[in-house]
Order: structure tokens, then sequence, then C-alpha cells
């Protein structure tokens, strides 16, 4: 894992700690960006190819998330260097030997993210008791359960229909990353009268220009399934996904999945991140000149983050969604009015707003 002197700046991170040990068969990282405006908030993401690099762009995509959120917590990232897929026995031990290794990042709260679920907060909260996304039966709000970040990208998506071409009523919606994430935005966006088109997973895509049996769908995934596998739709490549013919695109996977390269091949016109750092800068300027709107991720997906703060305050279910609610609503309206009138990209305007909520919390605090 490589060093990070060239990612630090103005803002942070204020902790980089690498972790291994080697009895256990651990190698992580966690990432403390910002804790100006409180204990840093963000999951712990666990793949075979995670790096330092990565987990430095997610801790700092959680600064702004949480900041644009107008959340009481900084920004922070772990990734654990591992197939999430193996025995559950064997993943258990390896959670609780890393939570065990972070229990004096006092800054640093965990919660779930790709490769971890609310089992895995659950044994964090065990071992340092500093953890959200936890299970109901220990009382927490299971976000990835109730679909917290897939209700956010709606809400998002409904804002942003009014200003572009899209309108939600009969929308064709495909999404790249059928988990958690993206199972409950199709979920919440059909409610909302729009109809998924085109899904995938690591295994590939499937599509259907008149509509995927979206529970259908969602049941296959929850049983396990991969969607090479899946037959009741036709199977493309897993990449085929990004050419799919639709209105809405969410990237709903890993970092990077639309870049210089591959932007020409988009054919939507609104773009939801629902993963972190999905779409790279240059290519979101490239959609931008071609007039492809784009929600970035740290305002459209913030549902996660909102709902774990509200857990970690004692907040209810109930609360907490209204609250998401709430605050996408306000700051996707903000950002792309911003936009518009000031003639720059999204991401831009979201950024200036979440970079000046921090430098305003920074200015409170003696270290800073």
């Amino acid at each position: 894992m490589e060093h990070l002197e060239r990612f630090a700046d103005h803002l942070g991170p204020v902790k980089v700690v690498e972790i291994y040990q080697p009895g256990a068969g651990l190698k992580a990282a966690v990432v403390i960006d910002n804790v100006a405006a409180g204990p840093a908030i963000g999951g712990v993401r666990m793949a075979p190819d995670v790096s330092v690099a990565e987990c430095f762009r997610l801790a700092r995509a959680m600064t702004l998330k949480n900041a644009a959120a107008g959340l009481r917590h900084g920004g922070g990232k772990a990734v654990i260097a591992a197939d999430h897929r193996m025995p559950a026995e064997e993943k258990e031990n390896l959670i609780r030997a890393f939570a065990s290794a972070i229990g004096d990042l006092s800054e640093y709260i965990a919660g779930p993210d790709m490769g971890t679920d609310e089992s895995c907060m659950a044994f964090i909260q065990d071992e340092i008791g500093r953890s959200v996304g936890l299970p109901r039966e220990i009382g927490g709000i299971p976000l990835d359960v109730i679909g917290a970040t897939g209700l956010g990208l709606s809400v998002a998506a409904e804002v942003a229909q009014g200003h572009c071409e899209v309108k939600l009523e009969g929308a064709r919606v495909a999404i790249q990353g059928f988990g958690f994430v993206g199972t409950h935005a199709a979920r919440f966006l059909e409610q909302k009268g729009a109809m998924l088109v085109a899904a995938a997973d690591s295994s590939a895509t499937v599509s259907n220009p008149n509509g995927l049996d979206t529970e259908n769908l969602m049941q296959f995934k929850k049983a396990g399934g991969r969607l090479g596998d899946y037959k009741d739709a036709d199977t493309l490549p897993r990449d085929a996904v990004i050419g799919v013919d639709c209105d809405i695109w969410i990237p709903a996977a890993r970092p990077d999945a639309i870049r210089a390269d591959n932007a020409d091949q988009l054919k939507a016109k609104l773009v939801i991140e629902g993963a972190n750092i999905p779409v790279a800068e240059d290519a979101e300027a490239i959609l931008h000149e071609r007039g492809v709107l784009t929600v970035p991720d740290f305002i459209a997906n913030a549902g996660g983050v909102i709902c774990a703060a509200v857990e970690y305050a004692g907040g209810s279910e109930t609360s907490a969604l209204q609250t998401i609610e709430d605050k996408i609503r306000v700051n996707t309206a903000e950002v792309l009015e911003t936009s518009s009138q000031q003639g720059i990209t999204p991401r831009e305007a979201a950024f200036r707003m979440a970079e000046e909520r921090v430098r305003r919390a920074m200015a409170l605090r003696r270290w800073y």
C-alpha cells in the first residue's frame, strides 16, 4: 500500500493508519480525513484489490458528503484487503481482528460498505463499542435493509427531473452494481413511476427494453444469485450496462466506472451517482459538455451516512428516513440551481458548498 503525501491538502487527512497483522491475515488501512465537525463516520470496504489511495479518495468523499448533509461528523474510511466471500467464521474473525486494531482510533466510527454488512458492524460494536449500521436486534437502524442510500438516490432523481429533459414517470433506468444500493434504488424509483431496463453485477448485465421484473430480480439477488445466471432477461457482458439505451444511469459499484475513454458510450441524460467516486472528474466534464446532468456522489448517495448519523445520535428509523428525504432534497436542489446559475458543473457547485461548510467548522476548532 502506497504512501499518501501527494494527496494531502488544506483539509486533510489528519491521520492515516496502515494495519498489518500476519497472524490474523489482516491487511488494512484507515484514513481519517477531517474531524472539524465531529468524529468521522465512514464505511469499512472489503475487497482484494483495495489500496490506501482508494481509501483516501473515499475518506475525502465522506468529508464532503457529511459536510454537505450538515452532519456533526467528519469524514473517514477503512479498507480491508480480503475477499468478502470467504467463509462466515473466517470473515468474523478477520472483522474482529480489524476492530481490535482500530480500538484506539476514537475519531473514527465504522459503518458498512462494499463487502461488509450489519453483522460485521455488530462484531465491531461488540469489540470496541463504536460502529453504525447495526442490526435492529441490538438497537441499530440497518441502513442496507431499509434501503437508506437507495431512497436518497430516488429523491435526488426526483429533484433532478426539474433540471433536465428526463421525467421520472416512464423513465428507463439502468443500474451498474445491483447490490444493496442498486436494488433499493430500483425499488424506490419504480414507486415514482420509473422502469428498470438493465442491471449489472460483477458477472453480467441483464436487460429488457420493456422493463425487468424488479421484485423478481431483487429476490434472485437476495438468494445469492449472480446476474450471469438469471434466465428471465437478455444477458450481456458485465460492462455492456454502460451503453444500454436508457434515461437514467446509476453507477452503484466501484470507483471510476465511467472514465474519459468510455464516457461516450453512455446514452442516458441523467446520471445519479450511487457509488462513491464512480465517475472520474474528466469524464464528468465530458458528460457535462454533452448536456448529461450528473448529480455528484456526495450529494446523491448520502442517505446511508445520514441514516448512520441519526442512529448514532439515538434517533428512530422513521426519523432517519424523513431526514434523508429532507436533506437530500434540499442539497440536490441547491447544487443544481447553483450549477445552472453560475455555469459550472454540479460537482464544482457541490464541492464549493461542502468545502465552505468544512472550512467554517475548521475555523471553530483550536487545532485547525
